[in-house]
């Protein structure tokens, strides 16, 4: 049975939603898969997003913000029972499957800037961390790791001892990798482009969250399903283009 948020005013539940789809908003707008209807709600206020069991709320840069049991929040790991407040309305945060993600596993957005005429190279950005957030980690340059023929994996599990790695090919930060020690990764550029990179026991998988356009796969534009990748793959994600490969 999928998750789902219980939408309440007052005391008394409203509507049920199932987090059915990776991402889902919540907002004032009639676009938003949760729509609340009240002043206090921005437009687009938050998003869900879920991988498996697992989902985490962010906000959307929102005028009034988002409270977790009581607590002022940018971006929170859902668990069982956990109650949202915006505004007049609580949402309940309702999911009875186990979950073998803890909070400390999320990493914080790795935002990835492009060259900028006339500057110095920008180091890479790492968002201040919330509680219960780590922050990224980047190793310094490695060459760049050739393309690889391609081969069809996505049925062959993967050895829990392999690290993948992230390398960034363009930009100010070609050069630099990061390591995916982490279940699930976020990288990209807020409000332009964000994708989360999970790992699972069957591999490790990118997933569109944010963004108008879907990130490119091997030049091929993703869609809102989990996409398996395989060694050597290349990503171009918010116009930074980078290589998923396993360290031997």
């Amino acid at each position: 049975m999928a998750a789902k948020m219980i939408v309440s005013m007052d005391g008394v539940a409203i509507k049920e939603y199932a987090l059915e789809k990776e991402r889902m908003t919540i907002g004032r707008k009639a676009s938003n898969d949760i729509v609340i209807d009240n002043l206090a709600v921005s437009g687009e206020h938050a998003a869900i997003i879920t991988i498996l069991h697992d989902s985490f709320l962010e906000d959307l840069d929102s005028t009034n913000g988002l409270v977790v049991n009581g607590v002022a929040t940018k971006k929170h790991f859902l668990q069982n029972n956990d109650l949202i407040e915006i505004g007049k309305h609580s949402l309940k945060y309702v999911n009875d499957q186990v979950s073998k993600t803890s909070a400390a596993d999320f990493e914080k957005t790795m935002v990835l800037r492009g060259p900028v005429k006339m500057q110095a190279p920008a180091p890479v950005e790492i968002a201040e961390p919330n509680p219960g957030f780590t922050q990224t980690q980047i190793i310094a340059n490695k060459p760049a790791t050739p393309k690889a023929e391609q081969t069809d994996k996505l049925d062959a599990p993967v050895a829990t001892a392999q690290v993948a790695v992230v390398q960034i090919l363009t930009g100010p930060n070609a050069g630099k990798e990061l390591e995916l020690i982490k279940n699930l990764t976020t990288l990209g550029k807020p409000g332009l482009q964000v994708a989360v990179l999970a790992k699972r026991p069957h591999g490790y998988f990118i997933t569109h969250v944010e963004g108008e356009t879907f990130p490119l796969l091997n030049g091929q534009p993703l869609n809102e399903q989990p996409h398996k990748l395989n060694d050597h793959d290349l990503i171009d994600l918010a116009g930074v283009k980078m290589e998923f490969y396993f360290k031997s």
